[in-house]
């Protein structure tokens, strides 16, 4: 929340692994579901294309509005209510997304990404097109992309819990190891091995402080 020229940001879905760096910064870090963005951010997800962006350009006087008052607050706490308060406020105007793609979304994060496109356009009454169409327009990714990444997640978090990279790659799915191997590549930028001994992140944690430059996975 120091002065500079883009104060506040917004990184959308891409593969890789991103990085963040800064010298004595404090900020409040928000992970959004693909829902919740494209009720907050004000424009689909899809637009950003992978791309990172300034709050401001998309959310104008109410963004410059809440960091004044979230660098004026003198607790994290407050902090932390102002920005929570925001976002229902601003949530409760924003657009939904419509039942289908909710619908899909769900069942992908339900099956832990082990799904197939054609089952998932079965189950809502739309052709593989339209789902293809309307999901990538609300969510920002394909289906399949955004099965890929779902059940990369799940299978990051078990390498991360002590699991082996063979045990991970049968329980979620995955051909074998090598096929762990090249998506933990793809979207983490390391080996399954390195991925392990990353300190998993609180889903809670919503304030970082960072003294010297770093990089934030």
């Amino acid at each position: 929340m120091s002065p500079n020229p883009e104060p506040s940001l917004v990184a959308s879905l891409s593969p890789g692994l991103p990085r963040i760096r800064g010298r004595d910064v404090e900020c409040v870090e928000m992970c959004l579901t693909p829902g919740a963005a494209y009720a907050l951010l004000g424009v689909s997800p899809h637009e950003l294309e992978g791309a990172v962006v300034g709050l401001e350009d998309l959310w104008g006087r109410q963004e410059r509005q809440l960091r004044e008052r979230v660098v004026a607050a003198t607790t994290w706490q407050e902090r932390f209510t102002l920005v929570s308060d925001f976002l229902v406020r601003r949530a409760a105007r924003g657009p939904s997304m419509t039942p289908e793609v909710a619908h899909v979304w769900d069942t992908i994060v339900a099956q832990g990404g082990r799904v197939r496109v054609d089952a998932l356009a079965a189950s809502c009454g739309w052709s593989r097109k339209r789902l293809w169409s309307r999901f990538s327009a609300q969510i920002g990714l394909t289906p399949k992309r955004a099965a890929m990444l779902v059940r990369f997640d799940r299978a990051a978090r078990a390498l991360r819990g002590g699991a082996s990279a063979a045990d991970v790659a049968l329980a979620h799915g995955y051909a074998d190891q090598s096929h762990l191997h090249r998506d933990v590549l793809a979207f983490a930028g390391c080996t399954p091995s390195a991925l392990a001994g990353v300190r998993p992140a609180s889903p809670y944690t919503t304030a970082t402080h960072a003294d010297q430059e770093g990089s934030h996975p």
